[in-house]
């Protein structure tokens, strides 16, 4: 299995700089939802399954594969965890949840109970 890799052509970048291969990786189909929920520490296969609600096993083998090959997952006694680089990756990734919480209280103000509510979750 091949990641996007930087100095290759990938989605969106002919050049492919560092920064559009990894946005091509973390666009594929659930990227992002399995490194938001192994932010909480590691988890099983199942375990991440149930996590991620609707994601389907081949789905989420592809997504571990693609993850440990890009150096952001490893494999522990536990099941799958975040490597360092994933780690630093996820706390990079923190902040953009308030400032989407702030976009959607703009494009979406008909739901604005809804997003203050899941604010002051993150705020908790």
């Amino acid at each position: 299995m091949s990641i996007p890799t930087p100095g290759k052509p990938v989605r969106g970048s002919r050049s492919g700089v560092p920064l559009m291969a990894l946005f091509d990786l973390l666009g594929k189909r659930w990227a992002m939802g399995v490194i938001w929920q192994l932010r909480k520490g590691p988890a099983t296969f199942r375990a991440l399954q149930e996590s991620c609600e609707s994601i389907s096993p081949a789905v989420l083998n592809s997504r571990l594969k693609e993850l440990r090959e890009a150096k952001l997952v490893c494999t522990t006694n536990d099941g799958y965890a975040l490597t360092d680089m994933g780690v630093e990756l996820s706390l990079l990734l923190e902040p953009f949840g308030g400032w989407a919480i702030t976009w959607a209280m703009e494009v979406a103000p008909e739901e604005a109970e809804r997003w203050s509510e899941l604010l002051s979750k993150r705020l908790a």
